[in-house]
């Protein structure tokens, strides 16, 4: 938990302490709700799932689906507006930004609709994320940018649709 808190106060300069962070910040409460969550929906108990998953929006307008995978020392800066869809994966020491979509695609429910985000990913505010892609390991998406298809590792990705600029 202290190296989860520490992400936030490496990534934030105005985090001033980890009791702050942990009482304060929206983005530590929704991931350990949804952490809580996620076991449930391991267990197919979906609507136990739904409910936790539910209240973690409503108390810091983070919305996480229960089904979603994410990885360790997750940080989700300010957070209001943030959407992870239901098969999103999400590697570790990522930086996710407020107004974020990881959306899907396809109806299809046997199948990934969500990205597939790598580790040391920054995705920037208001930046949508759409379908089974894959954005690979420290790849920054720039704000507002609408991204459909899978980014390189290493790349910087701008603009609607979303493109390479280096």
């Amino acid at each position: 938990m202290i190296d989860f808190l520490s992400a936030y106060k490496k990534l934030d300069p105005s985090a001033s302490g980890l009791l702050e962070i942990a009482l304060l910040y929206p983005g530590p409460k929704a991931i350990l709700i949804h952490r809580i969550a996620k076991v449930f929906y391991r267990f197919k108990l979906f609507f136990i799932a739904r409910f936790f998953s539910e209240f973690a929006r409503l108390l810091t307008g983070i919305e996480i689906h229960p089904g979603a995978s994410i990885g360790k020392r997750l940080v989700i800066d300010h957070g209001m507006g943030v959407v992870i869809g239901e098969t999103a994966i999400i590697g570790n020491d990522c930086l996710i930004y407020h107004g974020v979509t990881l959306g899907g695609t396809s109806q299809n429910k046997n199948i990934r609709r969500h990205p597939k985000i790598g580790n040391n990913v920054l995705i920037g505010a208001g930046a949508k994320i759409l379908g089974a892609i894959e954005i690979h390991d420290f790849v920054k998406v720039g704000a507002n940018s609408v991204v459909t298809t899978d980014c390189p590792k290493d790349s910087t990705i701008v603009g609607i649709p979303g493109r390479r600029i280096n």
